[in-house]
């Protein structure tokens, strides 16, 4: 019979930041759930890019169990899915220090990423935020990973990571050489595509219309994270940036906050833009602000809800957690090991084969 065709692989780096705002949600999360059963799908809570940038560690601890949750409360299907955190697979450190190795110190110094966050951090800029893209790299090549679902801001790193899987595969995997330590001249890695996510609903800042809503902006008022409760949802949007012109428009330039209010509307309430400017368009701020809470309260709600199930519930999110390690820790492991057998490094294993042999062959002359 046929064979059922191979599902892409797709790997998700997951900032552990213990919040998700709207935007990260509707941008990235949802259609990650909505396309769970097309792929094969390792989501991994990125602990150990979480510390290139000071932190502390109580919060860490928390955040990364929150940020699990979350994930799970918005749908990610640990019988889909596997969902595990970065640290646990001990590969993704490993396997840095081999790449780092192989990689030419310039190709990290061009990062767009580095030169801006090095700048903001001055003299005492760690090694780590210059490295960070290698440990990117390594998470990606380690579960031999097809699709990368990214934004336009980490395409870089994609193409780094095509970069160091090509170089490596070229210094290592060529050849007799390669053909005798590992019995094959396969490369050990597979160069990886960038999934760019086109933002199913751009959704910008509540305090500037013209700016993507961002965790990283100074204001909390500026954003809706899934776990506001239904009064603060309801005071960000009555305080939200408004304008003074009468009635609601869509599309126009200059009135950029009606825009996106109307997007947050119709992805909250599932109403087409057509039909929302249909109700809308006669409706004064003040008449228009409490149907867009509204809708949003109710959108959010169940997400709400399950996170505090999932959460009441340690021992049932340790086992996801662990069944995740487990699963990405069998893929993980045999790429490290294939990476360190073409680069030379002998396994315990094989020195112990390699003293049985030549015991076997002593006793037979013997």
């Amino acid at each position: 019979g046929d064979k059922p065709e191979r599902k892409k692989r797709i790997l998700s780096g997951v900032q552990p930041t213990g919040t998700i705002h709207l935007g990260n949600y509707l941008g990235a999360i949802k259609q990650w759930v909505d396309n769970q059963d097309k792929y094969d799908n390792y989501f991994c809570v990125v602990d150990l890019h979480a510390i290139t940038v000071p932190h502390v560690p109580k919060e860490l601890k928390e955040s990364v169990l929150k940020t699990a949750g979350l994930y799970l409360a918005c749908g990610i299907d640990p019988k889909k899915s596997k969902i595990f955190v970065q640290s646990h697979v001990s590969a993704h450190s490993e396997l840095t220090w081999l790449l780092n190795c192989v990689t030419p110190m310039g190709w990290l110094e061009r990062m767009i990423q580095f030169k801006e966050k090095s700048r903001k951090q001055g003299e005492s800029v760690a090694v780590g935020l210059l490295d960070y893209p290698v440990l990117m790299a390594s998470d990606i090549l380690l579960y031999q990973t097809d699709l990368v679902p990214v934004g336009a801001d980490q395409k870089q790193h994609i193409e780094l990571t095509r970069d160091i899987a090509r170089r490596f595969n070229e210094m290592y995997c060529k050849g007799n050489q390669a053909k005798k330590l590992r019995g094959t001249s396969r490369p050990v890695f597979k160069e990886p595509d960038a999934m760019i996510s086109k933002d199913a609903a751009r959704i910008m800042s509540l305090s500037d219309g013209t700016n993507k809503m961002s965790k990283s902006a100074p204001s909390d008022m500026s954003r809706i994270n899934l776990l506001d409760t239904p009064e603060l949802i309801r005071e960000k949007i009555k305080k939200c940036k408004t304008d003074s012109e009468k009635g609601l428009e869509y599309g126009n330039p200059d009135r950029p906050e009606a825009t996106n209010l109307i997007n947050i509307y119709s992805s909250a309430s599932g109403k087409t833009i057509e039909d929302i400017i249909n109700e809308v368009e006669d409706l004064s701020w003040g008449q228009f602000k409490p149907l867009v809470a509204d809708a949003l309260v109710e959108n959010l709600r169940p997400i709400r809800e399950k996170y505090d199930d999932i959460m009441s519930d340690p021992a049932t999110l340790a086992s996801i957690l662990e069944d995740g390690a487990k699963s990405a820790n069998e893929v993980a492991s045999a790429t490290n090991e294939w990476a360190k057998e073409a680069m030379g490094f002998v396994s315990l294993d094989k020195v112990k084969k390699a003293s049985e042999e030549q015991a076997a062959k002593y006793a037979k002359h013997a």
